[in-house]
C-alpha cells in the first residue's frame, strides 16, 4: 500500500487539473477510510517536486502581466472565476506539499487528517469553480494567470514553521479578507451557482487558517518560543510584502488569528 507522503506525490505530479483533483480526492477518502477502521497508513517518507506538474494552459505570467478586467463585466467575472480556480487549484498542491516535504519533522496523525481534509476540500473548490467557468463558456486555462503563486512554497521548503506562517495565516486568510467582495459581485449579477460556490468556499477555508494557526502554535508550544513575534520574523522573512487592509477580523478571528498578529505586518504598523 501507497504511503500518504507517496500519495502525495502522486497528486503533484500530475498535471491536468480535473485529473490532480480527482486522484486528490481518492488519497484522501483512502486516508480517511482507513483512519476510520483503525487500519492507518503509514505517513512515510517520498520526495515532492520543486514545483508541481501543470498543465500546458493557462500561461503562466508576471502577476503585473495578467489582464485586468471590471468585474462587474461577463468577462471580468469569468477572470475572476478563472483566478480563483488557479488559487484552489495552487491550494491543492500546497497542502499535499506540506504533507510530502516535511515528514522528517515528527507531527500527531491530527496534523495529517488536517491537511488531507483541507486538500480535498480545496479539489473540491477547484471543481467547483471549473463547473461554474464551463456554464459560462470558459474553461480553466482560458487566461492567463498568476505565476507567483508558488513562490511562498519555494520559500519555506525547509521551514516548516515559515510554511505554516505563509501559506494559510497569510495568503491564506487574505482569501476571507476578499470572498464576501467576491461573493457581492456574483450576487449582483444574479449568478447564483457561483454565488453558492464562493459561499462553500468561504466557509470552509476558515478552517484551512484555522489548521495553520492550529499547528504553528503547537509547534511554538514544543520549541517553547512565543506565537506573535516568532510569526512576524517569519512573515518578514518568507512574505515579500506587506499585508494589505482591510482585514476581515472577525473570520481570522475565528481562525486564531488575532489582530495583534497581522495588524504590525501593514504599511499603517
Amino acid at each position: 500500500m501507497a504511503t500518504l507522503a507517496e500519495m502525495a506525490v502522486e497528486v503533484l505530479t500530475t498535471a491536468n487539473g480535473r485529473e490532480k483533483t480527482a486522484i486528490s480526492r481518492a488519497n484522501a477518502a483512502r486516508w480517511v477510510a482507513a483512519r476510520g477502521a483503525g487500519d492507518d497508513i503509514a505517513v512515510g517518507h517520498a520526495a515532492p517536486p520543486a514545483f508541481p506538474a501543470r498543465p500546458e494552459r493557462p500561461e503562466l505570467v508576471s502577476p503585473r502581466d495578467v489582464p485586468r478586467r471590471k468585474p462587474g463585466s461577463p468577462d471580468g467575472r469569468i477572470a475572476l472565476l478563472h483566478a480563483v480556480a488557479h488559487i484552489e487549484l495552487n491550494a491543492v498542491d500546497l497542502h499535499w506539499d506540506l504533507i510530502a516535504r516535511f515528514t522528517d519533522v515528527s507531527m500527531p496523525p491530527g496534523f495529517y487528517d488536517d491537511w488531507v481534509k483541507a486538500a480535498d476540500e480545496e479539489s473540491k473548490h477547484f471543481n467547483l469553480m471549473s463547473d461554474c467557468l464551463e456554464a459560462l463558456g470558459s474553461h480553466y486555462g482560458a487566461l492567463p494567470a498568476h505565476a507567483g503563486m508558488w513562490r511562498a512554497a519555494e520559500d519555506t521548503a525547509g521551514d516548516l514553521m515559515g510554511r505554516l506562517a505563509v501559506v494559510p495565516m497569510v495568503l491564506e486568510a487574505r482569501g476571507l479578507d476578499v470572498t464576501p467582495g467576491m461573493i457581492e459581485v456574483f450576487r449582483k449579477a444574479q449568478a447564483d451557482d457561483a454565488v453558492a460556490a464562493l459561499e462553500t468556499i468561504y466557509s470552509e477555508e476558515v478552517a484551512h487558517v484555522a489548521y495553520g494557526s492550529k499547528w504553528f502554535h503547537f509547534l511554538c508550544g514544543r520549541d517553547g518560543l512565543d506565537p506573535k513575534p516568532e510569526f512576524h520574523a517569519l512573515v518578514r522573512r518568507y512574505f515579500h510584502s506587506t499585508l494589505k487592509p482591510p482585514f476581515n477580523e472577525e473570520k481570522r478571528a475565528e481562525a486564531g488569528i488575532p489582530p495583534d498578529f497581522y495588524w504590525p505586518l501593514t504599511n499603517e504598523a
